[in-house]
């Protein structure tokens, strides 16, 4: 008999498989940036004797990209446009406006080029995804190691697939051709560590030296440490919201689980397991820069050139933030180890989103093992896309809780019944809600009622908007509303406090008839 832990095993890493990026967007990047690629390197391209190709890095290529909290919102694609070399003349400024310009003689991608970014060009493909195209330069000696493993590289060899890429703000941009005092970044070599420290080749009966595809096919099948990192992305990303000035990067993040994480094979107790541990990752070095102690991330593939947390000295904010998230996700999954799955479900659609979770409940037909099925029987994970639906007024910084729960009074005769997501409720009656929350007073309460349906769509009264409680007691904790049109409608809870949406309940779905 499978066990309540063994259930939140597979809970977890179907929420993370949910969360991943699908086949058929990942083919859909890999085909676009391909033709970008084939655009720069064609044959009446100025840039072909330098024999520009195209590679993912980042998330894409770690296997760690997730989809956005909004099915609307765009998904964010890092690529390097590597070249093997340039006019002797070149600075940095040359060399990207020289891949800029190629770029621009194209009739498809000219009208889709958004604004120039300090280091890279960004190609828009509306409602879909962006690319972000990071002009480089990298050495003969990058393609004969690109492939390889990273356990088959020399320290020397790993550097050796560094790349020299163009910013904008660094003071030798428009004037300086020398490459080796142009930034220097190795997401190869990284992607290739990473992949070292999520390998499970112990398991699988492969020998650690083999080479390894640096740029996979698409897989369902990912190791417990990329799924780790996905999940823990996710938990940010709902903490903070769309806020990418104070969230923490994923880059420190997936650094962090990489250095705690000790090859284990099930993902509750790994996760477990690198949040208590991350923390020992994080050095203080003196820094002569700023004369004093500062907090050390430094990148595992060019760690004494390289602080992922650099940021943190000139913006403390971001590492209190961290911290901040650090110990929220310690406490949100500590908490659920010890629940039934009923209780786990419903604390898991606040910390992952609600999306994600129902997903991943359809997917192992878990419905009939809540014993308290709070989802909706006619849910589609589309309902949460619909345009009318706005978006947060505020920074969400979401360090607390919040909980909503419901009940209808039977019109006939004044009978109290619980709303749950099996419940139909009948039209013209009254719905209350109560939200529940462990924020400290004062705060302030917003309610958003979502309509959805034809019958709403008919007449009009397809809300979806933001607005601040009328006080229906409790601080504005309660709400109450008509049931009026057919469908299936849901109802969300924001507490502000000092700006901030500090607590922000699940969807809770009403199903009326």
């Amino acid at each position: 008999m499978i066990t309540t832990t063994k259930h939140l095993q597979l809970f977890l890493e179907q929420i993370a498989t949910v969360l991943d990026i699908t086949e058929a967007q990942y083919k859909e990047v890999v085909d676009r940036y391909t033709a970008v690629s084939n655009h720069l390197a064609a044959d009446d391209s100025p840039l072909s004797k330098f024999k520009p190709d195209i590679k993912p890095q980042g998330s894409f290529l770690y296997g760690t990209m997730i989809r956005p909290i909004f099915e609307t919102d765009e998904l964010d694609v890092d690529l390097v446009c590597r070249l093997k070399g340039k006019m002797d003349s070149w600075a940095q400024v040359h060399l990207k406006q020289a891949v800029g310009d190629r770029i621009k003689e194209s009739k498809v991608y000219e009208p889709m080029l958004d604004e120039e970014g300090n280091r890279c060009w960004t190609i828009v493909y509306s409602g879909a995804f962006h690319l972000d195209i990071l002009p480089a330069l990298v050495g003969q000696e990058h393609y004969t190691l690109f492939e390889k493993s990273y356990t088959g590289l020399a320290v020397a060899q790993v550097d050796e697939l560094a790349i020299r890429m163009t910013d904008r703000n660094r003071i030798n941009y428009k004037w300086d051709p020398n490459t080796q005092n142009w930034p220097k970044s190795n997401p190869f070599g990284y992607a290739k560590w990473l992949k070292n420290r999520a390998s499970l080749a112990f398991l699988k009966n492969v020998v650690l030296s083999e080479n390894v595809e640096p740029l996979p096919e698409y897989s369902k099948d990912k190791e417990p440490l990329i799924r780790i990192v996905q999940i823990l992305k996710r938990h940010r990303d709902i903490m903070f919201g769309e806020d990418d000035c104070e969230k923490p990067i994923s880059i420190i993040i997936t650094t962090l689980a990489a250095k705690a994480y000790e090859k284990e094979t099930d993902i509750l107790q790994g996760l477990l397991n690198v949040l208590d541990k991350m923390e020992n990752f994080i050095e203080d070095v003196y820094s002569q820069e700023h004369q004093k102690e500062i907090k050390w991330i430094g990148n595992p593939v060019n760690y004494e050139e390289e602080n992922f947390a650099d940021r943190w000295p000139l913006e403390p904010e971001k590492q209190t933030k961290f911290y901040d998230w650090l110990e929220k996700a310690k406490t949100d999954f500590g908490s659920i180890k010890d629940m039934d799955l009923t209780r786990a479900y419903n604390y898991l659609k606040e910390v992952l989103g609600t999306r994600a979770v129902n997903e991943a409940v359809k997917e192992l037909g878990f419905e009939m093992i809540i014993s308290e099925n709070y989802k909706p029987v006619n849910y589609n994970s589309s309902l949460l896309s619909v345009t009318h639906r706005q978006k947060p007024l505020w920074p969400i910084y979401k360090q607390y809780n919040c909980q909503i729960h419901a009940y209808y009074k039977n019109p006939l005769n004044g009978a109290r019944i619980t709303v749950t997501g099996n419940t139909v409720v009948p039209k013209g009656c009254k719905i209350f809600f109560n939200a529940i929350t462990d924020v400290k007073k004062p705060f302030n309460v917003y309610w958003q009622v979502v309509n959805n349906g034809e019958e709403a769509k008919v007449r009009g009264q397809l809300r979806g908007n933001i607005f601040p409680s009328v006080n229906f007691g409790v601080g504005g904790l309660r709400h109450w509303e008509d049931t009026m049109y057919e469908g299936l409608h849901w109802i969300e809870c924001f507490i502000v406090k000092d700006g901030f949406c500090v607590a922000r309940s699940s969807e809770f779905f009403v199903n009326i008839k």
